[in-house]
This record gives structure tokens, C-alpha cells and sequence, in this order.
């Protein structure tokens, strides 16, 4: 692929990315949104959280290393559950996930 070509794919590519994300704000400004978006946006943070972590909690290979290998991230998410469960703190949850990580790569 030349470089023409590459720009010219990159500038259609960020002008419908832009059109995509602008668009609705210009739509919608000055208009209230209903309680319910307000509340189903507020899912996307973790939801995109939980889907890059859940990639690299469970894959096809992850017994290969052994059991415990295996097993150690699973447990930290454990850890990670309690915490979120008890304090609802995504900063919490990270310090704890990390620090139960590094715990329980000692053993």
C-alpha cells in the first residue's frame, strides 16, 4: 500500500469516525437525556474494564504453565470481586487485584 493510498484511507476513516462521534452531540444538544440513558451510559466505564480484563483472565493456554499458573489470575479476580462488592471503587479494585497478583505469584 502506497502512502497516498494510506492517507487518503486514514482521512475517509477519521472523517466517519469524527461524523460518528460528533453527530449525536450536536443532535442532541440543549436536550435533556431520560434518567435511563443517563444510567446505561454510566455501564460503559466498567463495562470496557471487565471486557479487557476477562480477555486476559481466560484463554485457551492459560493451564499450560501448570495449575497454579493457571489459577493464580483467577484467584487475584476473586480478590477483586470482594473488594468491588464491598467498597464499589474501581481504584480499590485495581490496588487489590495488583496487590493480590503479586501476593500470590510469591507462593
Amino acid at each position: 500500500m502506497s502512502t497516498s493510498q494510506f492517507l487518503v484511507l486514514w482521512l475517509f476513516s477519521f472523517a466517519f469516525i469524527l461524523v460518528c462521534r460528533v453527530a449525536p452531540v450536536v443532535a442532541l444538544r440543549g436536550r435533556p437525556l431520560s434518567p435511563r440513558v443517563v444510567e446505561a451510559l454510566g455501564y460503559i466505564p466498567p463495562a470496557a474494564f471487565a471486557a479487557l480484563v476477562a480477555n486476559d483472565l481466560l484463554s485457551p493456554t492459560m493451564f499450560d504453565a501448570g495449575l497454579w499458573a493457571g489459577l493464580m489470575p483467577l484467584v487475584a479476580a476473586g480478590v477483586v470481586v470482594l473488594v468491588a462488592w464491598r467498597t464499589r471503587s474501581m481504584l480499590w479494585c485495581c490496588v487489590s487485584g495488583v496487590a493480590a497478583y503479586v501476593l500470590l505469584s510469591l507462593v
